[in-house]
């Protein structure tokens, strides 16, 4: 019954992030009806029309569609090893942490952003790395801990943030600034290579190894009688889903909520066995995600701006639910 439940849910979601994507290439400074976008994709475009769809909207929209995903397999692994539903690589700081991996690399590299801009996805994570791993090392594997030391964390790190930036010159301020609102600046191919291979290498392993995370749900004495080693499990997927987060938000900038309402979205259609909610759960997130780019693009906001005003008033009903 689930497994015919989830596939309904995965198709039915696949179709609509379809229609929304294609909605999505036609949004945008310049005009490009449907009609003109199916023509473009079948090699029938003109030189200007090439451009705007190949060369900047396709790979934004790429960028969202990986970016949705990866933040909220983030989200489902950091809730499920917490055990605790308001988790959130946005919330618990490891968002931050990879924003002041950007932000130390960025401005003190003497160099301009063009010819750095491919290394801030590995500064990201190594700031994401860091943080997490001191997050843990003070909380002595305790789930409540974690929580609790991830938000002190996460406003340390922001505090961190503001006293970089006030050093900074008006140039790289600038390009914080939109990083910290969200804006998407990595629309170019190679970021979207970037993102391509990071979910290739990972999402397989969390998939391979999802019964892990099924077992990881159950109380610590259960655990201890089944012989699962879960502290390298519980460490291995933490480190995974570091990843995940940093490099997202190095390239979309700083994107909270969205690996907090994707899963419970996909739980609440599918159940709580990550096999089943999981898939559904990435199409979530590319949908969320996606939807706020969209509405943003016309009105020239940071996507970060509309996710938060979709996944605040979600926040605040999980926090009085729980």
């Amino acid at each position: 019954m689930n497994k015919s439940r989830c596939m309904l849910f995965f198709f039915s979601g696949l179709i609509i992030l379809l229609l929304t994507a294609l909605f999505n290439l036609t949004v945008g400074t310049e005009a490009l009806p449907f009609s003109r976008v199916l023509a473009v994709l079948t090699g029938q475009g003109e030189m200007l029309e090439n451009f705007i769809l190949f060369d900047l909207r396709l790979p934004r929209l790429l960028i969202v569609l990986f970016g949705g995903m990866a933040l909220v397999l983030s989200g489902s692994l950091l809730q499920t090893l917490m055990k605790n539903d308001l988790a959130d690589p946005g919330i618990i700081g490891v968002n931050s942490g990879a924003g002041v991996g950007v932000a130390i690399f960025f401005l003190f590299m003497p160099f301009s952003v063009v010819s750095v801009n491919l290394m801030l996805p590995l500064a990201g994570v190594i700031g994401g790395l860091v943080t997490a791993f001191l997050i843990i090392l003070l909380s002595r594997n305790n789930p409540q801990y974690l929580i609790l030391n991830g938000i002190g964390f996460s406003f340390a790190m922001s505090g961190l943030m503001v006293v970089l930036m006030s050093s900074a010159n008006r140039e790289k301020v600038d390009f914080l600034a939109k990083w910290l609102s969200g804006s998407i600046w990595g629309v170019e191919w190679p970021y979207v290579w970037v993102m391509c291979v990071m979910l290739l290498l990972l999402v397989p392993l969390v998939f391979l190894y999802g019964h892990k995370l099924d077992l990881l749900t159950l109380d610590e004495n259960t655990i201890i009688n089944l012989g699962l080693r879960a502290g390298i499990w519980r460490i291995l997927f933490i480190g995974v889903a570091v990843v995940f987060a940093a490099v997202t938000v190095s390239i979309t900038g700083a994107i909270t909520f969205l690996g907090l309402i994707g899963p419970h979205i996909a739980r609440s259609l599918v159940g709580p066995k990550h096999r089943f909610f999981l898939p559904i759960a990435m199409l979530v997130g590319a949908e969320l995600f996606l939807i706020a780019d969209t509405i943003a693009k016309p009105l020239q906001l940071p996507a970060g701006i509309i996710v938060s005003i979709i996944g605040s008033p979600y926040f605040i009903y999980l926090l009085f639910k729980k």
